[in-house]
């Protein structure tokens, strides 16, 4: 029997020591997973600084690169919440050192002082923890904040108007009715907003926010919801009224369009959303920023001769032959003078030039155009000098222009002809070259040495159509014509009060509740640039 236990004690004994290697075995894997987390979390932190940087040197019109930059910060994200994961389960979630990198936890902004505090007061202690004693006093407290949401809540107002009648005359007196943003009077302008601007804001179909509101306990059909933006868009109607006014009477405006699914028999066809905004900020003009939107089943030429009938100015946007009626020198009330993008221009040659976009086509380093890279780093050196004059008044920003650009303007042309010589038509650069050469644009490219107020770029109307690009993907397609006509309205009012610095849901919200009782001479003070929030809107 000794020998049997001593036999099992070493067993144990073995068994124990086992598991204390597994254990450690388990811990060096941990710490090791940890190590290598922060290290791919270090990389790509490092890498994403290093694109931000060269953002910042070559500015924002260098092509794909904010695109790039989405998807590291995607990628980082991703990172550093499985560095943090591996972190706890190695039992270092502090801080972990990797070969003289220490990744330390990110540092959070305090909690904004408008928000309400809830104070939650753990019981306090009764007795001394030490000796037992109940003889303690207060000395002070540590709070600890947390940062929570109250799910959203729904509520039905009830407007009551009591009735009386007097006794001298049997008659009945009662408060008339009040006014409500749509016909119907269902819906309150807190609702109607936050409706408009999920669809049109946010890119979420009504099928998808009737499903949410549905799962919430507030059953809204679809039509219902549909009924209610088509009750909107007529309650809206003088504000888009004075905004496309307002858009019109401008003497220099960004024209561009892009294309939209329209759901068609059989499938979809490509229609266009236009926008033309008006933006005098990069000259220090006064006037407020604005948009205004327009749908069309097709790319034609009649429709920019629609919206811009009775318009002149300077036009800025892209080489589309559908502006060139605009440009006619008998056209009623007079020509339209073009000024053409260099965004455009340079993204010909920059497509030549990546390095990267050719080698994820699965061309080598070697395959990049040398005239291109040169052409790219000239067109730089431009918008480098525009970059330190943007937002200064027009007559210092022509000075600027005509002492520091005009040269380089002027090399960059006798450059391109002479590489346009030597070239071979077919040539991808020829034909980027000619671009900028052909059929008389080069007057157009360079207008803005003649005019402080003329941009380099078209990139204010680009960013105006940033969303409409986003939110194909999530509602696909526009369902007809009047949807498309309807979708150009709201966009006009919401990327106005953007451009404005006004939270859109907000501004639609107090302006459906105040345009019932609002005159006419009092609607432009409800503009997005003249607008006051109201008491209501301030309490909420």
């Amino acid at each position: 029997m000794s020998d049997t236990a001593s036999e099992i004690a070493r067993l144990r004994a073995a068994l124990a020591a086992s598991e204390a290697r597994a254990e450690a075995a388990e811990s060096e894997l941990a710490q090791a997973r940890a190590v290598v987390s922060t290290s791919e979390a270090m990389i790509k932190h490092l890498k994403l600084e290093i694109a931000r940087l060269r953002r910042d040197h070559y500015g924002h019109s260098a092509e794909r690169r904010d695109r790039l930059i989405d998807q590291m910060e995607m990628q980082l994200e991703e990172l550093e919440a499985a560095a943090t994961e591996d972190e706890i389960a190695a039992g270092k979630a502090k801080t972990t050192a990797v070969a003289g990198f220490e990744r330390r936890r990110p540092v959070r902004k305090p909690f904004p002082d408008h928000l309400p505090r809830e104070r939650v007061v753990i019981d306090a202690p009764t007795a001394c923890s030490c000796c037992g004693s109940d003889r303690i006093v207060k000395m002070g407290e540590d709070i600890t904040e947390t940062l929570e949401v109250i799910p959203r809540q729904w509520k039905v107002i009830q407007t009551v108007r009591e009735k009386f009648t007097c006794r001298a005359c049997e008659k009945i007196s009662q408060p008339p009715a009040p006014f409500h943003p749509t016909p119907r009077g269902w819906a309150g302008p807190n609702l109607l907003a936050m409706i408009l601007f999920e669809k049109f804001g946010q890119h979420q179909p009504l099928n998808r926010q009737a499903e949410r509101y549905a799962r919430e306990g507030v059953d809204l059909s679809l039509s219902t919801l549909a009924d209610q933006v088509g009750a909107c868009t007529a309650a809206l109607a003088p504000i888009h009224a004075l905004i496309r006014n307002h858009v019109l009477a401008a003497d220099r405006l960004h024209g561009d369009d892009t294309t939209v699914p329209l759901l068609a028999k059989g499938g979809t066809q490509t229609a266009r959303l236009w926008t033309y905004v008006r933006d005098d900020r990069p000259f220090g003009g006064g006037a407020p920023p604005a948009a205004l939107f327009h749908f069309s089943r097709d790319r034609g030429m009649a429709h920019p001769n629609r919206h811009l009938a009775g318009w002149q100015g300077i036009l800025q946007a892209d080489a589309y032959g559908g502006y060139n009626d605009l440009y006619r020198g008998g056209r009623e009330p007079g020509p339209v003078t073009s000024a053409l993008c260099w965004s455009h221009a340079r993204r010909k040659f920059f497509e030549l030039a990546d390095i990267q976009g050719r080698a994820r086509k699965g061309k080598v380093a070697h395959d990049i155009s040398p005239v291109a890279l040169e052409a790219v780093g000239r067109i730089d050196a431009i918008f480098g000098i525009e970059r330190g004059i943007n937002g200064v008044d027009a007559g210092t920003r022509l000075d600027a222009r005509q002492r520091l650009t005009a040269p380089l303007v002027e090399d960059l042309h006798d450059w391109m002809r002479t590489e346009l010589g030597v070239l071979s038509r077919h040539n991808p650069v020829a034909k980027a070259i000619g671009y900028m050469l052909g059929k008389g644009r080069w007057a157009a490219f360079t207008r803005f040495l003649e005019d402080g107020r003329i941009c380099l770029t078209n990139n204010a109307a680009e960013r105006a159509l940033r969303g409409v690009a986003l939110g194909r993907k999530s509602w696909l397609f526009a369902g007809s014509e009047r949807g498309g006509d309807r979708a150009a309205f709201i966009y006009s009012l919401i990327v106005t009060a953007k451009m404005n610095d006004v939270d859109p849901q907000a501004w639609l919200a107090d302006v459906l509740g105040r345009l019932p009782n609002t005159t006419a001479s009092k609607v432009p003070d409800l503009l997005p640039w003249n607008w006051q929030p109201s008491e209501r809107q301030l309490a909420a």
